[in-house]
């Protein structure tokens, strides 16, 4: 029987995932789960993608364990090596000198564990990101704008990272941090389907 999906308990404190989901027409109530997200050696950057969403959502599910509750995680991923969020402005700017004028890949894992069912639901998405080439001045300005420092490889697709971005090829919400499409494609797997009705007002300009 496939259910509308309750309430989801977002393990994250992204405000672009919680927008994301809102937008679908969800009820989201958001819970960080603290989770250490530093590097594991051995580990691909898809993979490293896959542990840490699991490692949050498991930790939040611990902390609540009636809940819905979802996690995701996105890493960048530079000819193997795994860029995650740039800690001060000397590594913002190291990590946007490596990516200019040239491509990556942009992986984001979600889980999603359903106390009612007993369920989990693993998934990632992969996107191919190719940057414009940056001169100096371009990455001191973005870099003290201050977007870059929550963002996975030191730059965000929306607002001003825009600009620093050719060409996607793959799905422009994994790169901003939520595969969308295949997260709702992947709700029959747990026995749900999105709410029949948006709330009032919600995707308005």
């Amino acid at each position: 029987m496939i259910r509308e999906l309750p309430a989801i308990l977002l393990a994250s404190a992204s405000p672009r995932r919680l927008e994301l989901l809102a937008s679908l027409g969800i009820a989201v109530r958001v819970c960080a789960s603290e989770v250490d997200e530093g590097p594991r050696p051995g580990m691909t950057p898809r993979e490293l993608a896959a542990f840490h969403a699991g490692a949050k959502a498991d930790a939040v599910a611990a902390r609540a364990p009636a809940a819905f509750v979802l996690a995701a995680d996105t890493v960048v991923d530079v000819d193997g090596a795994a860029f995650g969020k740039p800690q001060d402005g000397a590594q913002a700017r190291a990590m946007l000198q490596a990516l200019s004028g040239r491509g990556h890949l942009v992986h984001t894992a979600f889980v999603a564990i359903d106390a009612s069912s007993g369920r989990r639901l693993a998934r990632s998405s992969s996107s191919h990101v190719t940057f414009v080439a940056l001169d100096e001045a371009t990455i001191a300005d973005y870099v003290a704008s201050g977007e870059p420092f929550d963002k996975a490889g030191g730059y965000g697709v929306q607002g001003r990272g825009a600009a620093l971005i050719e060409r996607i090829d793959g799905d422009f919400y994994t790169v901003m941090g939520f595969p969308l499409g295949l997260f709702v494609r992947s709700l029959a797997e747990l026995g749900y389907t999105l709410p029949a009705r948006m709330p009032v007002g919600a995707g308005a300009a």
